[in-house]
């Protein structure tokens, strides 16, 4: 009788082994293109407090990554730079419509804006978004066809020229035209130009995140490059969100919820600020208040009508950004 309940006792033992190994532990995380330092530090901080768990990542400008989810990449969850790509997985069927509920402050813990990074010693005094359209300076940003990082930059230099021309939309649009004939090259995606501006020596001017000009100061030296915070920038948000039919296919749907709610706990909240992004944990913001000096930031919402909005009439075909990018 006791051989027979040890054997019985061995043989449940060996049939639930299986079941144990195969519990998934791993995840694809389909990212930004400048979100690669940030994220290989997120990812180790996750894995510290979940051993075993293994986190793959894929960059490029959030656009080309939703299409690249649609067209096959199975990715288990999206840490994007604007909520018009997110939105578009959820028309094609992978995310929930309510998705922004799914995490605290509509999915997005942390944030940052468009900023400049200029030469040592700023040779061509640029200050503001009025100098990105001197005939002097020439300007370096990602082609915002394909690039999230890009259309803040668009959006935050339309939003400048709104205050500064009244509204008139005329003079709007001229001034963001002249910004573009200013762009040497546009490159695909937000770390290409980084280093087009960086080592290629290309341009006075480069516009990205903040969180992104403050990494490349640390990275190549003041005596290099410097930061300047223009007087008023667009709220850049940072959305996540679990990518359901991929997530339900891998078997990976709760493992996923626990690593987007990492990025909100004081661990993860710490490392999105040591590597420049502004956060939203009261604690940790105290904790780093000195290093993020005040800016104004106006939203999307307040001056383009929301996200909806900005998709039909900035960034659809045809529509304003067509117009003024042109064929280039």
């Amino acid at each position: 009788m006791n051989r027979l309940l040890i054997l019985g006792t061995a043989l449940a033992a060996l049939l639930a082994a299986p079941a144990l190994a195969e519990q998934p532990n791993k995840l694809l995380n389909a990212s930004y293109d400048v979100a690669r330092e940030l994220f290989a530090a997120e990812n180790e901080a996750f894995i510290k407090q979940n051993p075993g768990v293994t986190i793959d990542q894929s960059h490029a400008g959030t656009s080309k990554q939703a299409r690249a989810i649609v067209e096959g990449l199975e990715a288990d969850v999206v840490t994007f730079n604007q909520v018009t790509d997110i939105d578009f997985l959820v028309k094609q069927g992978f995310v929930s419509k309510d998705w922004q509920k799914n995490f605290p402050n509509a999915a997005s813990p942390f944030y940052s804006f468009p900023s400049f990074l200029v030469r040592a010693g700023n040779p061509k005094k640029i200050k503001d978004w009025n100098d990105l359209a001197r005939d002097d300076v020439k300007v370096v940003f990602p082609n915002p066809k394909t690039s999230g990082n890009a259309r803040y930059t668009y959006l935050a230099a339309t939003a400048y020229a709104k205050e500064a021309f009244g509204g008139d939309e005329k003079k709007v649009e001229a001034f963001v035209k002249k910004i573009f004939d200013n762009v040497p090259v546009f490159d695909t995606g937000g770390r290409a130009a980084t280093t087009t501006f960086v080592e290629r020596q290309i341009g006075d001017v480069l516009i990205t995140f903040e969180a992104e000009t403050r990494g490349i100061a640390k990275q190549y030296g003041t005596d290099k490059v410097e930061s300047v915070i223009p007087s008023v920038s667009l709220l850049a948000e940072f959305p996540v969100a679990v990518v359901d039919k991929v997530a339900k296919k891998h078997g990976t749907e709760e493992l996923a919820k626990k690593y987007l709610s990492f990025l909100y706990s004081e661990e993860g909240q710490r490392v999105a600020a040591q590597f420049g992004h502004r956060v939203q944990d009261p604690k940790v913001k105290a904790e780093f208040a000195a290093d993020f000096p005040a800016v104004r930031l106006v939203k999307v919402e307040d001056v383009f009508g929301g996200w909806d909005k900005v998709q039909k009439d900035h960034f659809a075909s045809g529509a304003v950004l067509d117009q003024l990018y042109g064929n280039r």
